[in-house]
């Protein structure tokens, strides 16, 4: 067992649990303030994990990250594979005790895709009949998009094409229904505890900022008598020393987050039982603003790419067996999808490029900043980075650091030059990664726009032949990251969990890193 004499977080630790009020059945860190945890806002992993605590889908995603019946106890594809009927399970209600029907589908996925809400997930749901239409305000009636109720417990969704990974959609966020009796009382004020009232398997008992996010069971959920956990508090921790500190002194049962690891005890710590690891659908890469100076020439944004040699990341700083990345979507994304090679460590190559995009060995070039937020992982790597642009190029890049909301909010509002960035796949296919860097897409925040990778992405979504389908994305994937160059790759994630697996069950490692909180309970 490690011992880490922390003395200064375990008193804040025991001053933040508070000895007062009873511990609850679980303690979670979850390693920020979530930004929202609205399911048709959240972005971002941390918000994701509460969200779908809240509120559920159709489907729902088990602990080895599958989607199974929610929501919809069954359903019927056409042969077409283009046209679902969904069956809801009888007397399903929100935790308030009023009804859920069909009904609150068609109204919560109108939301999502209403031009004037600004859903950056919105485009999850294109796959559905005229969806993009609609949301980008072509097609002003909604009747016409392919979702209708046909009564209280059914529901029709007919796509534009067959979507192999459509059960999977119907597991996530974008997709789940929101109590609209709720939002039209109290407006954006919804979510706050007292007022929201969701589907899932929790609800929200208190939100202390900085503090804690209370969960308890909803005992009107479909399935409460299967819950194992009666009660969760989430903590924002984002201090990996104090986060393992919590663990180590009992104040905490489960981290699952792979910044939480600190650098210095990493080797130490993939020793310990209780440290848990596994890959997933996850990659760590760079992002540019291509609409400001100099990163609107792709020959920078390349000659940075090209000046990065990945070993000295993830073999010095993150030490936890991640595959070196020179693709956006990992290996194992979809069926026999192989990424195209993207650009390699050549220094070289990178400051010919630099110079003849007009700045030989970093003369001249502009200050520029790279954008982080704050956990020791984070900002070792942006050193890191920061002395290869230097060291093979020439050139000053600043690091800015910024709290994690404030951090999301530059990205959606391109207030950066460049960024850290990661991307978990919501489901198992290459779209999943790829889609983000559509034009308008409310996840690219590049400021990239190319006609010519929408057509691909479009062709591929329309093509029903695998290979064919595996080629487009691979054409379309090499422009992005080669040709374009809107993004460098450095790493492919690997899943880390702190537990005890002789007491703790329910965690599992999966391919898109979901372990949701109903599936967890403690061992006899």
């Amino acid at each position: 067992m490690i011992r880490l004499a922390l003395a200064a977080a375990l008193l804040l630790s025991l001053a933040a649990c508070g000895r007062s009020r009873p511990r609850a059945d679980l303690v979670f860190i979850n390693g920020a303030e979530p930004e929202s945890i609205d399911p048709h806002v959240v972005t971002d992993q941390v918000g994701m994990r509460i969200a779908s605590a809240l509120f559920e889908g159709l489907c729902r995603i088990d602990e080895a990250g599958k989607p199974q019946p929610g929501m919809a106890e069954r359903w019927e594809v056409t042969p077409d594979r283009k046209t679902y009927t969904f069956h809801l399970r009888p007397n399903t209600v929100w935790s308030d005790g009023t009804p859920l029907g069909a009904q609150d589908f068609v109204y919560s996925w109108k939301r999502v895709l209403s031009p004037d809400f600004g859903a950056d997930y919105a485009s999850q749901l294109y796959v559905i009949k005229n969806a993009r239409s609609h949301h980008e305000g072509t097609l002003r009636d909604f009747t016409q998009v392919g979702v209708v109720a046909l009564d209280d417990r059914t529901l029709r969704v007919e796509l534009e094409n067959p979507t192999p990974y459509f059960i999977d959609l119907c597991a996530f966020t974008a997709f789940y229904p929101v109590p609209r009796h709720i939002i039209e009382k109290h407006g954006t004020a919804w979510i706050k505890p007292g007022t929201l009232v969701g589907n899932g398997a929790y609800t929200l008992q208190d939100w202390l900022l900085d503090d804690r996010i209370s969960l308890h069971l909803n005992e009107r959920y479909w399935d409460a008598a299967n819950v194992g956990m009666k009660s969760i508090d989430i903590l924002p921790i984002s201090e990996p020393n104090t986060a393992i500190n919590y663990f180590l002194t009992g104040q905490a049962d489960l981290i699952m987050d792979k910044g939480m690891v600190p650098t210095s005890l990493t080797a130490k710590l993939k020793q310990e039982p209780y440290f848990h690891t596994g890959p997933f659908l996850g990659s760590y890469f760079t992002r540019f603003n291509v609409t400001r100076a100099p990163f609107d020439n792709p020959k920078i944004r390349l000659a940075f790419s090209l000046a990065i040699d990945r070993k000295r990341v993830t073999e010095k700083i993150t030490q936890l067996g991640e595959r070196n990345a020179y693709s956006l979507t990992p290996p194992g994304a979809g069926q026999n999808y192989q990424p195209p090679p993207g650009p390699e460590f050549d220094p070289e190559k990178a400051r010919r490029l630099l110079a003849e995009a007009g700045y030989p060995g970093g003369k001249g070039f502009p200050r520029v900043e790279y954008l982080y937020f704050p956990k020791p992982v984070e900002r070792n790597i942006a050193v890191e980075l920061q002395a290869m642009w230097r060291e093979h190029l020439g050139v000053s890049v600043d690091l800015a650091k910024q709290e994690w909301k404030i951090y999301l909010s530059s990205m959606k509002e391109k207030n950066y030059h460049l960024c850290r960035s990661s991307w978990v796949g919501d489901y198992n296919d290459p779209g999943t990664f790829l889609e983000m860097f559509l034009a308008g897409n409310g996840n690219n925040r590049t400021g990239w726009a190319n006609a010519g990778y929408d057509g691909l992405i479009a062709a591929a979504a329309r093509e029903a032949d695998l290979n064919q389908r595996n080629t487009l994305f691979q054409q379309a994937e090499k422009l992005l990251v080669t040709d374009e160059a809107v993004l460098i790759p450095i790493y492919h994630y690997v899943g880390v969990q702190f537990f005890h697996a002789s007491r703790l069950a329910g965690v599992q490692a999966n391919m898109i890193d979901d372990h949701p909180f109903r599936c967890m309970r403690w061992k006899k």
